[in-house]
C-alpha cells in the first residue's frame, strides 16, 4: 500500500514504499527519490513555505498573502502607503529591470560592426525588444519564477524566458545565443539595482524629502516672529522664535537631501571578474571596455572602470548613509515637536472618529510623530547595516551581498512611511501663541544674559557674578529685574533705558530675520548642489 503525502498547495503524489524501492535494486534504493520525485518535493516544500498555515477544526488551511497575513508591515499594515515601491524593489521589480538590461544589451550587440553574427535589427525586432522590457508584467515575472524552479538560478531563468519570447520572431530567433552574451549574472544584477535606485530616488524618495522640507519651511515662515522660550539642557535659555527653530531643521534636511541626490549611481559590465575575459576571447579586436562604458552610461548611470565580478556597492553605501543622516535629523525634529506638543506650544487638530486612548477619552496623542520616529529607527538600522555590509566581499566576489540586496526596499520603505507620518503630524499642528507668551513672561531670569553683557561693555565690574547672585536659584519677575537694572551703577542712561524696555518676548536677537531668510538660503543651497 502506498502512503500519500498531502502538502497545502500541492497535489497528492504516492510515496513509494520501502519494499518497492528495494525491488528496484540497490542503486535505486541508495540513490533515494527519483528526479521526478525530487522536483515535486522541492515544489511542495516551496509551496509549504510560501503559504502560511492555520489549523481550524484540525484541518490545515493555506493563507494567501494579504494585508492581514503579511509577515512584514511594509507588505501588510502599511502596504497601501508604499505601493509605488512594489514595482521597484519587489522581486517583480528586480526581474523587470533585469529584462530591460538584457534587451538593451542585445540591441547594443546588433549595432556593433565588429559582431557580424548579430546584424542590425529591423524596426520590428527593436520594437519587440522594447515591448518586452517596457511592458513587462507580473504574469511575465511569474513565468520567470516558474523556470527558476528548474534552473535554481534567477538570472538564468530570465535569460531562458527572454529566449522563449524572442524565439517567436524569425529574425531574433537567429541570434538567441547572443542573449546574455559574455555576461556574468552580476553584470545584469548590478545594473538592475542601479536602475531601481534611479527610479526610486527620482520618483519617490527625493520628492518625499522635498515635501517634508517644504512643510517644515512653511512652519518657519508662518511662525517666524512668534517668540519662544528656548531650552538648553532642558532649562530656560535665551529666547528664540518658533519659526527660526523650524528653519534650523529645514536647512539641515535640505543639505542632506542634496547629498542624497548628488551620489552618482554606478554600474559595471566587465564580465566574470571585471577583465572582459569572455568578450575578448570571442572578439579580441573590439574595445570592450569602451563598449561597456557607452552601454552603462546609455542607461543613465555612471560607469565604474575598476571592478571584480561585482560592482562594489560603494555608491549604495553613500546613498544610504546620506538617507540615514536625513532620517536622523527628521527624528530630531519629531522629538522636538513632540516636546513642544507636551509643553502646550502646539495643539493638534482633532479628527472626527479618531481615538487617542482605549480608556482615556480626552487623549489627543502625538502619534504621527511617534510613528515617524519609530519607522526612522527601523529604517536607519537597515540602511546602516546595508551600508556597512555591501561594500565588503571576499576576493573577487562572495554571495553574501545577494540576499542583502533583496532588502534594498526595506530601509527606503520605512523611510517613506516616516516622512508620510511626519507630514500628517505637521498638518495637524496649531500654534498656541498665548501659551508661548505665558512661558516667556514667567522666565525673566533669561534677561540676565543681555544685562550682564551690556554691563561688560560699559565697564561695570563683575557683571556676570552680580547677575549670577541675583538670578541663580531665585524667582525673578518683571519688577525685580527692573529694580536690579535701575540700581546698576555706571550704566549710561540710554543703555539703562534700553534694558528696562527689554522683555523675554522681545529678546529674540535676529531669530525672526533668520526664519524669513530661509527661502532664499534654500534656493542658494539648491543652486550649489
Amino acid at each position: 500500500m502506498q502512503a500519500v503525502t498531502l502538502i497545502p498547495g500541492c497535489r497528492a503524489v504516492p510515496e513509494p514504499c520501502l519494499s518497492q524501492r528495494r525491488q528496484a535494486g540497490p542503486l535505486a534504493f541508495t540513490a533515494g527519490p527519483s528526479p521526478v520525485e525530487r522536483r515535486h518535493r522541492l515544489v511542495c516544500k516551496s509551496a509549504a513555505i510560501s503559504h502560511s498555515a492555520v489549523t481550524t477544526n484540525g484541518k490545515s488551511q493555506a493563507l494567501e498573502l494579504s494585508d492581514l497575513t503579511a509577515i512584514g508591515p511594509l507588505d501588510g499594515r502599511y502596504g497601501s502607503k508604499v505601493l509605488p515601491l512594489r514595482a521597484i524593489f519587489s522581486e517583480y521589480g528586480l526581474i523587470r529591470f533585469r529584462v530591460l538590461v538584457e534587451c538593451q544589451w542585445l540591441k547594443t550587440l546588433s549595432r556593433l560592426e565588429g559582431v557580424p553574427e548579430v546584424p542590425p535589427f529591423s524596426s520590428e525586432a527593436e520594437a519587440l525588444l522594447d515591448e518586452l522590457s517596457s511592458n513587462f508584467s507580473v504574469e511575465d515575472a511569474a513565468e520567470v519564477k516558474e523556470v527558476e524552479r528548474t534552473t535554481n538560478h534567477d538570472v538564468k531563468a530570465v535569460e531562458y524566458v527572454i529566449k522563449r519570447r524572442l524565439g517567436r520572431n524569425a529574425e531574433l530567433a537567429k541570434v538567441l545565443e547572443f542573449t546574455h552574451f559574455a555576461c556574468t549574472s552580476e553584470d545584469i544584477n548590478n545594473l538592475a539595482h542601479a536602475l531601481m535606485f534611479k527610479e526610486a530616488l527620482a520618483g519617490e524618495v527625493l520628492p518625499a524629502m522635498d515635501t517634508v522640507i517644504g512643510a517644515i519651511a512653511g512652519l518657519a515662515t508662518e511662525h517666524a516672529g512668534v517668540p519662544m522660550l528656548a531650552r538648553t539642557h532642558g532649562q530656560t535659555a535665551s529666547p528664540t522664535t518658533m519659526g527660526k527653530e523650524m528653519a534650523v531643521f529645514a536647512y539641515r534636511l535640505a543639505r542632506q537631501r542634496h547629498q542624497v541626490a548628488a551620489v552618482p549611481l554606478f554600474g559595471k559590465f566587465g564580465g566574470a571578474v571585471g577583465n572582459y575575459n569572455a568578450h575578448l576571447s570571442a572578439y579580441p579586436d573590439l574595445d570592450w571596455q569602451a563598449i561597456a562604458e557607452e552601454f552603462v552610461t546609455g542607461l543613465g548611470l555612471e560607469w565604474n572602470p575598476y571592478v571584480t565580478q561585482i560592482e562594489p556597492h560603494d555608491y549604495i553605501a553613500e546613498v544610504f548613509d546620506a538617507m540615514a543622516r536625513f532620517n536622523t535629523i527628521l527624528l530630531d525634529f519629531d522629538r522636538d515637536v513632540w516636546g513642544y506638543i507636551s509643553l502646550g506650544y502646539f495643539r493638534q487638530r482633532t479628527i472626527a472618529g479618531e481615538v487617542g486612548s482605549s480608556t482615556m477619552p480626552h487623549k489627543v496623542n502625538p502619534i504621527d510623530f511617534e510613528n515617524s520616529e519609530g519607522n526612522l529607527g527601523i529604517a536607519n538600522a537597515t540602511l546602516a547595516h546595508l551600508a556597512a555590509k555591501l561594500p565588503v566581499s571576499r576576493w573577487q566576489r562572495d554571495l553574501t551581498d545577494s540576499t542583502a540586496l533583496r532588502n534594498l526596499g526595506v530601509g527606503v520603505g520605512h523611510s517613506l512611511l516616516a516622512y508620510s507620518s511626519a507630514l500628517r503630524g505637521i498638518g495637524k499642528l496649531q500654534l498656541d501663541a498665548a501659551k508661548l507668551a505665558a512661558d516667556l513672561d514667567a522666565a525673566w531670569e533669561v534677561l540676565a544674559e543681555p544685562i550682564q553683557t551690556v554691563m561688560r561693555r560699559h565697564g561695570v565690574p563683575e557683571p556676570y557674578e552680580k547677575l549670577k547672585a541675583f538670578t541663580r536659584g531665585n524667582t525673578v519677575g518683571k519688577q525685580s529685574m527692573a529694580g536690579f537694572v535701575g540700581g546698576v551703577e555706571g550704566l549710561p542712561a540710554d543703555a539703562r533705558e534700553r534694558l528696562l524696555e527689554l522683555s523675554p518676548g522681545t529678546y529674540i536677537g535676529n531669530a525672526q530675520a533668520q526664519a524669513l531668510d530661509l527661502t532664499a538660503r534654500l534656493r542658494a543651497l539648491s543652486r550649489r548642489a
